[in-house]
């Protein structure tokens, strides 16, 4: 039968990366309006809730893996202060001017790996994501991908996902 679920892309989408090119400190993580709500609604309608990011600066050589790694351990204990919480994390730390990999989105890589693990019915799954990569990976998996405003409100998606509109 499979689950539903609800891939999240990260800066931009889930938090603010307004002024920065990279958000790689937890003291520069800001969530955009309806996120933590949204989440905490999917997670009570029963949805898998995952985030898929491209951190190419870790290629560059500008951060770290680790200190990605610290900016979702504090994405997710916010989240939980909120009543929500995801039920994954996907990170690529390649960049493409760097070398090539097959995680790095446009590529359906993590969508289809978290579908797989956690029997996900691409019927009951959507993408969202402020890019067109974003979008594009959604359709390489097979599932519906929702373009949003860049560090907009998430709120009105999220209502159309609960509404089975997406």
């Amino acid at each position: 039968m499979g689950r539903a679920a609800v891939f999240l892309d990260r800066d931009g989408t889930i938090n603010s990366d307004e002024g920065l090119y990279y958000v790689f400190r937890p003291e520069d993580f800001r969530f955009n309006p309806g996120v933590v709500e949204g989440i905490r609604r999917l997670n009570e309608a029963g949805f898998l809730v995952f985030v898929v990011t491209n951190q190419g600066g870790v290629a560059k050589g500008l951060y770290s893996a680790e200190q990605v790694e610290a900016v979702h351990a504090f994405m997710r204990e916010e989240l939980a202060k909120g009543g929500a919480r995801v039920d994954g994390v996907f990170f690529c730390p390649h960049h493409e001017s760097v070398a090539a990999c097959r995680c790095r989105k446009p590529s359906p890589y993590f969508i289809e790996m978290a579908m797989r693990e956690f029997d996900v019915d691409p019927a009951k799954a959507c993408m969202i994501g402020d890019s067109q990569r974003d979008v594009d990976a959604a359709a390489a998996a097979g599932i519906a991908g929702v373009r949003v405003e860049k560090n907009g409100d998430l709120a009105p998606v999220i209502d159309r996902v609960l509404a089975g509109r997406v």
